[in-house]
């Protein structure tokens, strides 16, 4: 209970939670459920709920949060609507909808990006090319084995986020404020155990967080890589023009934008990560204010996963691959040097004595490669595996 709060403190303590408004009504509708269930909401006034809040449009900017705006909304049947409930709940809810939602978002455009990647590496299962350690040509690959290297990443990706989606599935409807309600509610579906923990728990924001954080690090990789590939100096591949951009002052240039603000992005969603573990860490249970931070990061993160993979998609879709610069490169005799020392640890030579004739070989300019060994594993099949994988 307080006194009209100072504009200023008003503003200041004002949440920008207009993102959370569906899913606190999917919320709201659940515990109008339990409420009619209980016989402290009746039939009409449970039909009254449903049609307001199928009909709500946008938030009042005057609202504190999305949570006063539905129950103003509501009208008279909205004073009925909190009971048993608190808004540490409530918005509990709404996150963990929200993030199950963010999830199943990420994985529907990663699964878009992974197959875009695929068809170029069923296409490009036998095109040769070096692999690189270093940034230096270390051993010959194929291209189709090389992109399936950026499509086992994003599988783990998929993975994270599907992860944190069952992190965020329990209810923690119930709970109220910290210790439940005197009122007779029935249990929501999949209720979480402990009503402190279901109202100060944030770590499913923190997977999704951490799942954003790790596939961005992986999009800033495969970023890099095309950011080189398409450069003069590899001339590997050449961008599609709808998803490379020109210079304003050099006519010739096309620039890898979509690529190089993927790679730049990781640092942002590496940073919420960070930002929300250093404001969680020092928080008594149950609930604080400080979680009205957790909503920012989520958000931004979420707009992030979602553009750019939409956008890397296209990018990756539009690339073409130049093959005679690949084989080229893939030419160089010294990427078979390892061959050359395994050619003669199969001869009986140990591998120490070995790798030191190789060595010396290709300092003095005298070192001849062996025939070519079978040392890859069936692109091809790996790549029709993969397939099988994303389409599930």
């Amino acid at each position: 209970m307080a006194t009209e709060l100072a504009p200023e403190v008003w503003e200041f303590l004002r949440a920008p939670d207009d993102e959370l408004l569906p899913y606190d009504v999917q919320g709201t509708l659940l515990h109008a459920e339990r409420l009619h269930a209980a016989g402290l909401l009746d039939a009409a006034e449970l039909a009254e709920v449903r049609e307001k809040l199928a009909g709500l449009g946008a938030p009042d900017p005057a609202a504190e949060d999305v949570h006063s705006f539905i129950e103003a909304a509501l009208g008279e049947v909205g004073r009925k609507i909190h009971a048993g409930r608190s808004r540490n709940d409530q918005v509990a809810a709404a996150m963990r909808l929200y993030v199950q939602e963010a999830c199943a978002e990420a994985e529907t455009a990663l699964v878009r990006l992974a197959r875009a990647i695929l068809e170029h590496a069923e296409r490009e299962a036998d095109t040769p090319m070096p692999g690189y350690t270093h940034l230096q040509r270390a051993q010959p690959v194929t291209l189709g084995h090389h992109l399936l290297a950026w499509t086992e990443m994003l599988e783990r990706d998929r993975a994270r986020f599907r992860f944190a989606a069952g992190q965020a599935a329990p209810s923690p409807l119930g709970a109220g404020a910290l210790a439940g309600s005197t009122l007779p509610l029935p249990p929501p579906p999949n209720p979480m155990r402990n009503s402190l923990d279901a109202v100060a728990d944030r770590d499913f924001v923190l997977d999704y967080l951490y799942a954003a954080a790790a596939l961005f690090t992986h999009l800033s990789r495969i970023g890099e890589e095309i950011v080189l590939w398409a450069s003069r100096e590899f001339g590997f591949a050449r961008l599609p023009e709808r998803a490379a951009t020109g210079s304003s002052m050099m006519p010739q240039k096309l620039n890898p934008d979509v690529a190089e603000l993927a790679r730049g992005k990781a640092g942002a969603a590496i940073g919420r990560l960070a930002g929300l573990l250093a404001t969680i860490k020092g928080l008594p249970l149950a609930y604080n204010r400080d979680l009205q931070e957790d909503k920012a990061p989520l958000f931004a993160a979420r707009r992030d996963v979602a553009g750019a993979l939409a956008a890397l998609a296209v990018l990756v879709t539009g690339l073409e691959f130049e093959r005679e610069r690949l084989a080229d490169a893939a030419s160089d005799p010294l990427l078979r040097a390892t061959d050359a020392a395994e050619a003669l640890v199969r001869a009986g030579v140990p591998f120490r004595d070995a790798h030191e004739q190789v060595a010396s070989s290709v300092r003095e300019g005298t070192f001849e490669p062996p025939p070519p060994a079978p040392r890859l594993p069936d692109v091809a099949a790996a790549v029709a595996e993969a397939k099988e994988r994303w389409a599930a």
